[in-house]
């Protein structure tokens, strides 16, 4: 008997325990679970909370990452890859046009003092 259903009055218990176990040792695992100490209750962290500002300055994070201003966290070195840093770039302008009108004065210029920063900093690179 692979899987045992007892239907009782509007619920259904489906037995998924393994059919190879023989009745006392399912019982004894049984025991074991219910002797088993209780984890203790673990504290409920509030999820973290994205909102505009967060998501443009981890836009902006990547690309000073992607224009060598950034180590990285593991080796602690640093690398250029301007062309990753021009799409960041396009897409920072592509959200700004695309959000015009519906931001509050700080995340507009949140917005623009990033890409301001980040198109003088490609700039720089470049020229390199």
């Amino acid at each position: 008997m692979s899987e045992e259903e007892l239907e009782g009055e509007g619920f259904v218990i489906k037995d998924k325990r393994s059919s190879q176990l023989s009745d006392e040792d399912t019982v004894a695992q049984d025991k074991e679970a219910e002797a088993a100490p209780e984890a203790p209750p673990q504290q409920e962290e509030a999820p973290f909370q994205i909102d505009f500002a967060t998501f443009v300055m981890s836009l902006s994070q990547s690309a000073f990452y992607q224009l060598g201003e950034i180590p990285d966290p593991l080796t602690g070195k640093t690398e250029m890859n301007l062309p990753a840093v021009h799409q960041t770039i396009d897409m920072l302008i592509m959200l700004r046009e695309k959000t015009n009108g519906n931001l509050t004065p700080e995340e507009a210029k949140l917005m623009e003092q990033m890409i301001y920063e980040l198109q003088m900093k490609y700039v720089a690179k470049s020229k390199q």
